[in-house]
């Protein structure tokens, strides 16, 4: 039996609001016991007075294996991903061919045998993420698929939407859409304001979000359906949401970590590591955010993970491809946020442990007795800046380049494994 313990701990569990000095003790791979009164035993692993907590759940992770490899294999993500303090990742069916039938869940299983960290797949919604043909949810479901999502293709008809909410209803499948109604967005890169104006950039309207955010809200209703509203970025489709919570518990939503700390004045002289999909917003979308954080309206923050060569993003900004990396910054990111007092601590934490944990059902994602060990000791204050050459990720393209950050990931444990070691 391997047996460790944690000691000299700031234990933080989310999903129930501990917050104590400690020990945790970790037998074949489980919590076996944690609190002020734990005896060490095993091998000894000291945190100095660091946060020990639940090791995050990363729900929205791309990769380029299958297919385009040269993006990012699904090895460098889960290292990276390890080096940021992410215990598990859900890699999206964007990928060639698309992970749209239970071969390819399984190739996704196969892969994360071997690998430092929890892997799982979100099925494809349509076959080919064409938008309109059902993929067969059931059966991947059955093959180890966690959730289901089209991943930044929306499902544009209202109907294909109702029959996938309806269909997956019948198994309890997580269905996954991004809010944008494409007739307003298409051949875009920038929020529309004043600024992307000036800047001569072709723009969308939040409101192409809201009109999907309520759109598949109503269709949720109908069904029954378990609605995830994948990445929202603007204030009006935060305040649609807080509205449905209040009649509906199926309904959930996410924001990437990106939209929290950057805003559309980040793209400053058209630096293209800051184009994303959804675009940056303005300065009170950001906020409004990181209220809905804090009042617990938003359930689930993400990496938005997207690996760019550098030939996809040294274009001119109209033409070059959105996305960032971020499994890396997910975790330094949001600390930044709780060091500057835009977020609070467990609120923050519990939308990346616990309650994406709940939304897919898995073990993870808190601590107490017999729950997988996986854990991570950071330090909140720890200053660094963030050079996207040394991040571990296959592709550079983070827009927190240069960017002064406060509080790192020193220690990962997964499975009951040290699997990254600042020290190292």
């Amino acid at each position: 039996m391997n047996i460790t313990t944690i000691i000299n701990a700031r234990i933080i569990n989310p999903e129930d609001g501990y917050d104590k000095l400690g020990s945790i003790l970790i037998e074949s791979g489980l919590i076996s016991d944690f609190g002020p009164d734990v005896q060490a035993k095993g091998q000894i692993i000291d945190a100095n007075g660091l946060i020990c907590s639940p090791g995050l759940i990363d729900m929205r992770v791309n990769t380029g294996e299958p297919g385009k490899e040269n993006r990012e294999t699904i090895s460098t993500a889960a290292k990276a991903a390890a080096a940021g303090g992410i215990t598990s990742i859900v890699l999206m069916p964007e990928t060639n061919p698309a992970i749209d039938d239970i071969s390819l869940v399984d190739f996704i299983n196969r892969k994360s045998e071997n690998a430092p960290i929890n892997i799982y797949a979100a099925g494809a919604l349509t076959k080919s993420l064409d938008g309109s043909t059902l993929t067969e949810i059931g059966l991947m479901s059955e093959a180890g698929a966690v959730m289901f999502s089209n991943g930044a293709l929306p499902i544009k008809s209202a109907q294909t939407m109702r029959r996938l909410l309806s269909y997956s209803s019948n198994f309890d499948c997580l269905i996954s859409n991004r809010p944008i109604e494409s007739s307003l967005s298409i051949n875009t890169a920038a929020h529309e304001s004043d600024f992307s104006l000036r800047l001569g950039l072709p723009s969308s309207p939040s409101v192409s979000e809201r009109i999907i955010v309520e759109r598949d809200i109503a269709l949720a209703e109908l069904t029954g359906g378990k609605l995830l509203i994948d990445l929202i970025s603007a204030s009006e489709s935060l305040i649609a949401i807080k509205q449905a919570k209040l009649k509906y518990s199926n309904i959930s939503c996410s924001v990437s970590i990106n939209h929290l700390s950057l805003n559309e004045k980040d793209i400053g002289d058209y630096r293209t590591f800051a184009k994303l999909d959804p675009p940056l917003r303005e300065e009170s979308d950001r906020l409004d955010l990181l209220n809905g954080i804090n009042d617990g309206t938003i359930d689930v923050i993400v990496s938005s993970h997207d690996p760019r060569p550098a030939g996809e993003k040294r274009l001119p900004y109209s033409q070059a491809a959105s996305g960032a990396i971020g499994l890396e910054t997910l975790l330094a990111a949001g600390l930044s946020l709780v060091a500057d007092k835009q977020l609070n601590l467990m609120n923050f934490l519990a939308t990346l442990t616990c309650n994406p944990a709940s939304l897919l059902g898995l073990k993870s994602g808190r601590i107490k007795k017999s729950a997988p060990a996986d854990l991570i000791i950071f330090d909140p204050n720890a200053p660094w800046v963030c050079k996207g050459k040394s991040l571990l990720s296959k592709s550079k393209n983070t827009p927190f380049d240069g960017r002064l950050m406060t509080g790192r990931n020193i220690k990962t444990i997964c499975k009951g494994k040290l699997v990254f070691d600042s020290s190292n």
